[in-house]
């Protein structure tokens, strides 16, 4: 059996290639893998979204861009909150023990306004095709 350490980030096979996607500005992450002559290569799906592609400046303690919250926020059914609701989370926020290792900017968490619901199967039961989908 294959050694699959070949597999990994750091010993890639193949390459990694994007796929535009269905909303601007969205690129799908692909990986090409190589086949022997006359197959032409297979593209799969790559997990790893922008971590190992030599453009993307991974920063551990801002985390990934937040993509989706314009387009969740330009749906019109949410709404920000000032801080969390959650009693765990409020407590960690106040922790000075944590503070080292908090991320530096904390995005305010969003929630359903009255009377809507905001989860993808609700809208695909409307119908609706949403930028995730």
């Amino acid at each position: 059996m294959k050694d699959t350490k070949d597999l990994s980030i750091t010993h890639p096979v193949g390459r990694k290639v994007y796929r535009e996607g269905r909303h601007p500005g969205v690129r799908v992450p692909e990986r090409e893998i190589p086949l022997q002559d006359p197959n032409p290569p297979v593209r799969l799906y790559d997990t790893t979204g922008p971590y190992g592609d030599a453009e993307f400046q991974a920063n551990p303690r801002r985390g990934l861009p937040p993509l989706r919250r314009p387009w969740i926020l330009e749906r019109g059914d949410v709404e920000e909150l000032e801080e969390p609701t959650s009693e765990y989370l409020r407590a960690r926020l106040a922790d000075p023990a944590v503070a080292a290792i908090r991320f530096p900017e904390i995005r305010r968490p969003l929630r359903a306004k009255p009377g809507h619901r905001v989860t993808q199967m609700h809208y695909a039961r409307k119908g609706v095709v949403t930028p995730e989908m």
